[in-house]
């Protein structure tokens, strides 16, 4: 699937912080490494359907190489750091999060 934007500095966090007083936004925290990250990816790009793009933005955080940003989300939005884990930011805070097993797309936006 092609609507993940890379996560790779903190001015797009800061960037996704702002964008998320106009839309929600959701962030996934992946573990290449990491089987259940893995399926969990699978899963959320198996339930992805086109129309979501259009309300929400996606992004993808690749742990291996960029955990000092992973680590400014847990502080900013004062959720501990999981892999995987996916977050929906909205209106600058955090309402939403889930991790491994428990990471279901229907349940963050409503399918």
């Amino acid at each position: 699937m092609n609507f993940w934007k890379n996560l790779e500095t903190e001015t797009q966090w800061k960037e996704i912080i702002e964008q998320s007083r106009q839309q929600p936004v959701l962030v996934f925290k992946h573990s290449t490494r990491c089987s259940i990250s893995v399926m969990a990816l699978d899963r959320i790009n198996r339930s992805w359907k086109p129309e979501n793009g259009n309300s929400i933005s996606a992004w993808y955080l690749d742990l291996l190489n960029y955990r000092e940003i992973s680590n400014q989300i847990a502080a900013d939005t004062g959720v501990e750091h999981q892999s995987p884990q996916l977050l929906m930011i909205k209106d600058g805070k955090c309402v939403k999060s889930e991790t491994h097993q428990a990471i279901r797309l229907e349940e963050f936006i409503g399918q």
